[in-house]
């Protein structure tokens, strides 16, 4: 019998996890959503981001938000350069093309990244307390980082509703003919959705570092996972990717509990498997 103090604590880690896993499927769907190119190289990129975070704060003693400011900005860089030395060139290519290339390119950046710093696990050291409430322990490695992924997804919920860009950036993954009846050049949305999915990768990097070490096969623990979501909520509908964070994160955490972390992930992924049979198009797809 399981304690029901274990299950609620286990409900409650699982959407502070569905924060950060919100954040990464979020930007991910941006991108997809506007240059209809899916990144298989992201989760990678916030790979690099969590090393900036260790070298800055670890090594050179950095304080940590001006570490943070770094991998935002690194996370944006990298987010441009990726698309105007990657995608842009073959982005009229086939979709097996796009895949290869930014295949190929998580395959570069994980064989680098193993040059540069071995396949040494690398950890960030905090101390943080833990708060107790009712038999339940939240630790502040965990409450810290969903709080400001909060924060960053109502900042994009802003951006995207409140700005002449983030309408622009809306109307073109609505409908790619009305770019050109607002002015809009396509190659700047282009860029500047790179630049804050980029960013978004950044403030995950940031993030993940509270609660994960990195090393360059990272992405092959949360890449899988955020590709998994981002079907699951639909390719390109930002609510399904936020709602298919949530339900994802609680079946890893209760099941976890229940029987092993192992089999967390196996149910899950049986769930989507389920799902696509069900509502391929994603939960939030509109019947036809």
């Amino acid at each position: 019998m399981i304690d029901p103090i274990f299950l609620a604590e286990a409900a409650i880690n699982g959407i502070l996890l569905g924060g950060i896993l919100a954040l990464l499927a979020l930007g991910l769907n941006l991108i997809f959503g506007v240059i209809e190119v899916v990144w298989i190289v992201y989760v990678d990129l916030v790979m690099l981001c969590m090393y900036a975070m260790y070298f800055l704060y670890q090594v050179q003693g950095w304080p940590f938000w001006a570490a943070g400011v770094v991998s935002l900005g690194l996370g944006a860089l990298l987010g441009i350069a990726v698309h105007l030395l990657v995608i842009s060139p073959i982005l009229m290519s086939p979709p097996i093309n796009q895949l290869l290339a930014t295949g190929g390119l998580l395959f570069f950046i994980q064989s680098f990244a193993t040059f540069l710093w071995t396949t040494d696990h690398r950890s960030l050291r905090f101390s943080l307390p833990s708060f107790e409430v009712g038999g339940i322990f939240l630790p502040a490695t965990r409450l810290i980082p969903f709080g400001i992924s909060v924060l960053a997804m109502l900042a994009l919920y802003l951006f995207l509703t409140r700005t002449y860009m983030g309408t622009a950036i809306r109307a073109v993954a609505q409908d790619r003919d009305a770019m050109s009846l607002m002015g809009a050049s396509p190659q700047r949305v282009y860029v500047v959705t790179s630049a804050v999915g980029g960013m978004m990768a950044g403030l995950a990097g940031a993030l993940l570092v509270f609660q994960y070490s990195v090393h360059p096969f990272f992405g092959g623990q949360f890449g899988p996972l955020t590709f998994m979501i981002c079907v699951l909520g639909g390719l390109g509908n930002m609510v399904g990717a936020f709602v298919a964070s949530f339900v994802m994160s609680e079946i890893i955490s209760i099941a976890g509990v229940i029987w092993s972390t192992e089999m967390g992930y196996v149910i899950a992924f049986l769930v989507f498997i389920v799902m696509m049979f069900l509502r391929p198009g994603g939960i939030l797809a509109r019947r036809e």
